[in-house]
């Protein structure tokens, strides 16, 4: 049967410190009228950090989106979820192998778990697998700390997607994917998912858009236009045809009546229509080939993404010695001024001045120890993966999604 789908993804931005976050439980409620409006067949969200938002979201939406799931992960929950019109048949939460550093507390993306939630949905007897993830965010442009997270968490996203497509008729990647158009990241999931991106325009703003009231003003100085990392990726089977027939920002630059944006990012739509029949002349389709082109174009994408990795492992070779080197300076010090004798008045500044000093040497130990191979056995774990799907490519000129 034909059938055409309004696809919604909008990072709402749901921390709860009102400090960090202005006006959320107003935008919050805003979010969910909108949502309420019957619009939209499904909808993934992003940063819904608190359950009383996802409450508030469900009570609003229950009569047009009855259908939900929240991906609990981590210490604070990825924040991610998933309204549905339709029965929502089955979930799965991928977490990732590296999320960023815990002892980074102003990030916190460690802290939610992240990774990458799958729900299976069953429309007119038919199953579509929508994902939803948020990838690292970037927070510093000029020195970006977290390349290679991202580009793992891409290509593991991308390999998820792939291993559990199952009999899906279509698969669904919707989510604030903190990467633009010209970054690998963004090139790792379309070229190893074979999806295709809803987006044509290139002038789409989703985040750090001028029309935003949440957009600093020195952001628009340095790029007026705003940057696209919100996407929606789709992908069908052999035995669909998948079109895009609109994508654009549906929600208006203000909360209706109110002064401020309903997120510090744009809202993305996309309308799909889905028919039945094998792929045809300007559809959307999944299992359509690879041309040499595409071919070359993966291997490169590849090998990039495996250089970023290497040079996290050296780096994470020098950390490792840094680390030791501190903790041994500390302990000397502790050593050495053990059996000090203070003036009276002072052995409780004293002690509590080693007890600090153990404490930091305790902190290097750790992170060039227990850290240090978390973070190591995580990127290598991918960095095979990789290698494995690269040597595919150049020795058995496989299909990206064999």
């Amino acid at each position: 049967m034909e059938l055409t789908l309004n696809v919604l993804s909008f990072n709402v931005w749901g921390i709860g410190i009102p400090i960090i976050c202005p006006n959320r439980q107003n935008r919050i409620s805003a979010i969910g009228e909108e949502l309420a409006s019957g619009r939209y067949d499904i909808v993934s969200l992003q940063e819904v950090w608190t359950e009383n938002d996802y409450n508030t979201l469900q009570e609003k939406t229950k009569h047009v989106l009855p259908y939900n799931h929240y991906f609990y992960s981590g210490v604070i929950g990825a924040g991610i979820c998933i309204f549905s019109k339709y029965p929502i048949i089955g979930a799965l939460f991928h977490a990732w192998s590296v999320n960023g550093y815990f002892h980074k507390i102003f990030h916190a993306d460690w802290f939610g778990g992240k990774g990458v939630g799958l729900v299976k949905i069953l429309v007119n007897n038919q199953v579509i697998n929508v994902y939803n993830a948020h990838l690292h965010a970037e927070y510093d442009t000029e020195k970006d700390d977290y390349k290679t997270h991202r580009v793992i968490q891409s290509f593991d996203t991308a390999q998820f997607i792939e291993n559990t497509k199952g009999d899906s008729v279509l698969q669904i990647l919707a989510g604030d994917l903190n990467t633009q158009p010209d970054d690998i990241c963004y090139k790792v999931i379309l070229r190893i998912s074979k999806m295709t991106d809803t987006c044509q325009d290139e002038d789409t703003c989703t985040d750090e858009c001028p029309r935003n009231t949440y957009t600093p003003k020195s952001l628009i100085k340095k790029n007026s236009k705003g940057i696209r990392i919100d996407h929606i990726f789709i992908r069908g089977n052999e035995n669909a045809t998948v079109q895009v027939l609109h994508h654009g920002t549906p929600l208006p630059d203000r909360v209706p009546g109110q002064k401020f944006s309903y997120s510090d990012h744009e809202a993305v739509l996309a309308r799909i229509k889905i028919s039945p029949g094998s792929c045809q002349a300007g559809a959307k389709c999944g299992d359509e080939g690879d041309s040499l082109a595409k071919s070359a174009e993966s291997q490169e994408v590849l090998q990039k993404a495996i250089q970023l990795c290497e040079n996290s492992l050296e780096n994470l070779s020098f950390d490792r010695k840094f680390y030791f080197t501190f903790a041994l300076i500390v302990v000397f010090i502790l050593i050495t001024f053990i059996d000090q004798t203070v003036p009276y008045g002072y052995k409780t500044v004293y002690l509590i001045g080693k007890l600090c000093l153990f404490g930091v040497a305790m902190y290097f130990v750790f992170m060039g120890t227990f850290w240090n191979m978390i973070e190591k056995n995580g990127i290598l774990s991918v960095k095979h993966s990789m290698e494995i799907k690269l040597s595919a490519i150049e020795k058995y000129d496989l299909k990206i999604d064999s």
